[in-house]
């Protein structure tokens, strides 16, 4: 019994342009609608800028926790290489 090979990404998911005539609709439409979609796009994308912020936040902090996890984890070898070292010259 031969083994099939899985389907490829464009066979699982199509290889349409998804999205492509959605954005043209939101251009088209946006002259037709009243004024609370204005104020809909503005809350969004004041919620988005927040949720950026803290992203950029929590990355930050987690870079600098690597940063000194690291340096710590360079020294301890460091002082177990000097710890041998000085040992076996002994």
């Amino acid at each position: 019994m031969a083994s099939k090979a899985p389907p490829s990404w464009a066979d699982q998911w199509g290889t349409s342009n998804f999205g492509v005539g959605d954005d043209d609709n939101l251009v088209n439409n946006k002259g037709n609608s009243g004024g609370g979609t204005g104020k809909k796009v503005a809350e969004v994308k004041a919620a988005a800028s927040a949720g950026l912020d803290k992203a950029k936040s929590a990355a930050a902090i987690g870079a600098q926790k690597v940063k000194s996890g690291t340096s710590l984890g360079f020294k301890w070898v460091k002082e177990q290489y000097q710890k041998k070292k000085s040992s076996s010259n002994k």
